[in-house]
């Protein structure tokens, strides 16, 4: 589609950034329609300059018209992309069969923070071997894993981890659901991994809730115990899907009937593994599939 008339005002903030290129690719794997676009960045990037749509900027805006301000307009906050990867695959099992409490660890790559911090892991490998590692935005990052870099609360809790415990009771609409998240930054250049242990309200079956995920929109069941395959991130970087896998109770939790997969036997705790490109999956694309379905 790309210009159309009816089509939406879109404006691209932080367009040279990792997520804002992502969203000028997933523009035109989608052919997104569009009355007219704006890319806009930061000052930092002056004389930057742009691809899209096989031309640089300003050359690729000269088919388009600017329209006045009387339009109407909407801002809409594009959830975070740590919650999404988490929800692609929990939100199915929770609308089978309610959540009660939901604990996330994630393991979160280095493009999540940015463009400045993505080529720290492979340049700090290279150089913890030869000479000692270059300063990090962060702690060293190559050979290394540390708590996310968001800020931390009085509570303890960092700002990337609160924003799953809200946006997920946003999602589902339940402020009494019970969410904690401990959220991991690990030398990965794309794709978070989380891992979730969900209490189900009413029993669910392993088999059926591997059902319930293989016919889940957007999501793939990676789950192979036989030959120990399972979701990794190199396996959906690029991808819109989520991988989820490591389907598997929870024997920790006193009640259950010990590790079966007979589908009567109630599973009162679910483990499941997801993985996801959250900067195409968990931004660019889910803002886009938002604009989609308003337009």
């Amino acid at each position: 589609m790309g210009l159309r008339e009816d089509g939406p005002s879109v404006a691209v903030v932080g367009v040279t950034g990792a997520v804002g290129q992502e969203f000028l690719r997933v523009f035109s794997d989608r052919d997104f329609p569009y009355r007219n676009i704006r890319l806009l960045a930061s000052r930092r990037s002056t004389g930057k300059r742009l691809t899209f749509e096989d031309r640089e900027n300003p050359e690729a805006m000269a088919h388009i018209k600017l329209q006045g301000r009387s339009g109407k307009g909407a801002l809409i906050a594009n959830p975070n992309c740590s919650t999404i990867v988490c929800l692609m695959a929990a939100t199915p099992l929770h609308r089978h069969a309610k959540v009660v409490r939901m604990v996330v660890s994630t393991y979160q790559a280095a493009s999540g923070a940015g463009t400045a911090v993505m080529e720290e892991p492979m340049q700090q490998t290279h150089e913890v071997f030869f000479f000692n590692a270059s300063k990090s935005h962060f702690v060293q990052y190559a050979l290394n894993l540390f708590s996310h870099n968001a800020a931390v609360f009085s509570n303890g809790y960092n700002e990337e981890e609160m924003k799953l415990v809200k946006e997920t009771r946003k999602f589902w609409n339940d402020m009494d659901v019970k969410v904690t998240a401990t959220c991991i930054r690990v030398p990965v250049m794309h794709a978070h991994a989380e891992n979730v242990n969900l209490q189900i309200e009413k029993p669910l079956g392993e088999d059926t809730a591997r059902r319930i995920l293989e016919g889940a929109a957007g999501v793939v069941v990676v789950d192979d115990r036989e030959s120990n395959h399972f979701p990794t991130p190199l396996d959906v970087s690029n991808k819109d899907d989520v991988a989820v896998g490591r389907i598997h109770q929870d024997l920790s939790q006193d009640g259950n009937l010990g590790f079966t997969k007979i589908e009567y036997h109630v599973l009162i705790k679910l483990d499941i593994f997801v993985c996801g490109d959250q900067i195409r999956k968990g931004a660019a694309r889910k803002a886009i599939q938002i604009a989609e379905n308003l337009s």
